[in-house]
């Protein structure tokens, strides 16, 4: 497996791991209240498992811009989880995250770069990290 690829095994997709999220995983938001993360560590499981999904709700945007949102989101997340990797192997938990933007919508930043998104993302990779 790739270093820095984000392969399908590291995506949830499954509809009860998204409930699983939803119903029993926390809240985090990112400094500047822009975009939060919702998670869920299962400790101690038989292998270990880093997934991620990443939602923009309708409301945010059309859906250029919420696409756009959402690549910079994954992109952000693929190039900085090995070090989130390698302390959930380092303690074979399961840790589901979802990301999706709080406060950032298309009305409020129209041009959005990933400059602007990648430190919001790995700040709640950390918070997240401190958990663990």
């Amino acid at each position: 497996m790739k270093q820095f690829g984000l392969s399908s095994k590291e995506r949830i997709k499954s509809e009860k791991e998204f409930e699983l999220v939803y119903s029993l995983g926390e809240n985090l938001f990112s400094s500047s209240h822009k975009f939060k993360a919702l998670f869920y560590i299962r400790e101690k499981g038989e292998q270990a498992v880093l997934k991620a999904a990443f939602a923009v709700s309708r409301k945010a945007g059309n859906a250029v811009w919420r696409n756009r949102i959402k690549r910079l989101m994954r992109e952000s997340f693929r190039l900085n989880k090995q070090s989130l990797k390698s302390v959930v192997e380092e303690k074979t938990a399961s840790l589901l995250i979802i990301f999706s933007p709080n406060t950032l919508d298309q009305s409020n930043s129209s041009k959005i770069l990933l400059k602007d998104v990648q430190p919001q993302i790995v700040d709640l990779m950390d918070q997240i990290k401190k958990k663990l």
